[in-house]
Formats: C-alpha cells, structure tokens, sequence
C-alpha cells in the first residue's frame, strides 16, 4: 500500500464459509494506521442485503403494535430468549417501504397507514454488512387483514401485542425491551408524541393492558411504584 493512496483499506482476500441463511465470509484486509504504518487483519463478516423494521401506533387507544418471539442468540446470551419486537425481516431484492408492508401483514396480520421512513442504522458495523430501515406509522382496528403470527413453514410463531405507549417506554427503561431496532424506533416515537409526563423520569404508575392479536387472551400488567 503506498503512502500516497487516499483508500486506507485493501481487501486482500474474501473465503466464503457458510453460505446456508446468509453468507458468512473471512475477509483478510490491510488497514493503513493513522500513524501511516499498515496493519493485516481477518474477520468473520455474515452478508446479507439488509433490513427493515416498522413501528405502528394507533393514536386513539395510544397503542403500539408489536411482538414476541423466541430469538436463538439471546437465549444462548442468557436471556429466556422471548424477545418484545417490532415487525421486521430481510430485504432481498424488495424495497425497503414495500418490505415493510409485507412483514406487517405476516407477522402481525395488520396493514400500516402513513408509512415514513425515520433512519437507517448499521446494527453491528463490525460483523454484519446488515443496514436496517427503520418506518413508522399508523394502524387501527380496520387496519387488520389477517391473523399474523409468521409463517409456520419458516419456523415462525409469533405473538402479536398492543401494547401501551406509556408502558413501553417503562419497559425499555426497565431492559425489559432490549431489541436495539425497536428501542430506537420507540425513542422516534416517543419524540413525535412529546410525551408530558414522561415515564423516564419515574412517578407513580399505572394498570395498563397488554391486548394479545388474535384477542384470545390479555395480559394485565401492574406497573405501580414501588
């Protein structure tokens, strides 16, 4: 690499090692240091044609659609692996905005109105080439096209939740909710909506309800102070 070179970086070879959900390549790499000495590296790098991810919420019952699934890699990092989520799945060859809309459908069996796209993220720079485009919209009870739960076909079981506002931002203070797209997208909204009283910053709580889609059941959570 010379001095002069205006790239600091030269990929010097790509081996694809798995090519089964996506591909999983080791990259070896020269880095030119800030100091200007070079440096090799080798990472392991999973590639894949990005994201997306969408939050809905209804304005009249100050809900938010979202699920819950079971997600391997945080039960293997110690977490009981059921993770609170918003819709979302890999792009391919699809339009982010369009993408969306199809994952809707699938897993939560509603339609989105008022689709905006708020950011696009980088989730693990350092060994994913995933970007996720993050939406967010609107929806209501006219809105539901279907029964949503994935597909079944694809190992997907898939519970849908309307959730509170107001307790979702508890639970993302709490770890409760810890999926960084969906933490991110709650932060957006929660900036739209300028909530007053805003649960961040404690006070007493309240009784709110966990609407499960298709509404066979509900989930009553207590969030009084303790």
């Amino acid at each position: 690499m010379q001095d002069d070179d205006p790239n600091p970086i030269r990929i010097l070879k790509q081996e694809i090692l798995s090519d089964d959900y996506c591909q999983l390549k080791k990259v070896s790499f020269t880095q030119r240091r800030r100091d200007g000495s070079v440096q090799e590296h080798t990472r392991e790098v999973y590639a894949n044609a990005g994201g997306t991810a969408v939050l809905l919420y209804n304005r009249e019952r100050r809900t938010v659609l979202l699920t819950r699934q079971f997600r391997i890699g945080a039960h293997l990092a110690g977490h009981d692996g059921s993770v609170i989520e918003v819709p979302a799945g890999n792009l391919d060859d699809t339009a982010p905005g369009e993408q969306a809309r199809a994952e809707l459908c699938e897993e939560t069996g509603f339609r989105g109105r008022a689709l905006r796209k708020m950011i696009e993220f980088f989730p693990n720079p350092s060994s994913l080439t995933e970007t996720v485009h993050c939406f967010l919209g609107e929806y209501g009870e006219r809105d539901r096209q279907g029964p949503g739960g994935g597909k079944e076909e694809e190992g997907e079981d898939i519970e849908v939740l309307g959730m509170d506002v107001d307790e979702t931002f508890r639970q993302v203070k709490a770890g409760c909710i810890a999926d960084a797209k969906t933490v991110i997208l709650l932060q957006f909204l929660r900036e739209e909506l300028q909530v007053p009283n805003d649960p961040y910053s404690g006070g007493r709580g309240k009784i709110v309800q966990w609407t499960v889609f298709p509404p066979t059941r509900s989930i009553i959570a207590s969030t009084a102070a303790t």
